[in-house]
């Protein structure tokens, strides 16, 4: 397992390998509640090389006291913010600052985290990122949850 550090210098490495091209930094998490009000949630990194694929890891967690949809959700998007400031102090030392950040929440229109979207977006804005929903939200909605 990496630590954050060692993501960031993975990170690092995989820019450096084409400087010149656009990089996006994309944080999102998703989770599947298990019995006794638990809940297993992955929060996946993806360095986008625009244009030319990209690379990605992921850290899987367990929570206590998740009792209902509302309460998961907000357990991502609080996973996901968390890991982007830290990565955002570490990338800004590796003088990886450059790169575009976002911040993916899994929730979308259709479904039943609809009525969830204002206030969950409005927390990772409130935390100076730029939020996606779905379907643009590729790194909670398709990375982080394959691996959930």
């Amino acid at each position: 397992m990496l630590t954050t550090e060692q993501v960031v210098r993975a990170v690092a490495d995989f820019v450096a390998e084409e400087p010149n091209r656009e990089y996006k930094i994309i944080v999102g998490s998703d989770s599947e509640k298990r019995p006794a009000d638990k809940a297993d949630f992955v929060t996946a990194i993806v360095v986008h090389r625009v244009g030319r694929g990209g690379r990605y890891f992921w850290r899987h967690l367990g929570a206590g006291n998740i009792h209902t949809l509302r309460d998961r959700m907000w357990q991502e998007v609080l996973f996901s913010i968390e890991l982007s400031k830290e990565l955002v102090t570490l990338l800004k030392e590796a003088k990886l600052d450059k790169c575009a950040f976002e911040v993916h929440v899994d929730v979308g229109e259709n479904g039943a985290t609809r009525t969830m979207i204002q206030e969950l977006v409005g927390a990772v804005r409130a935390n100076n990122f730029e939020a996606r929903t779905k379907p643009d939200s590729f790194a909670a909605s398709k990375v982080a949850d394959r691996h959930v």
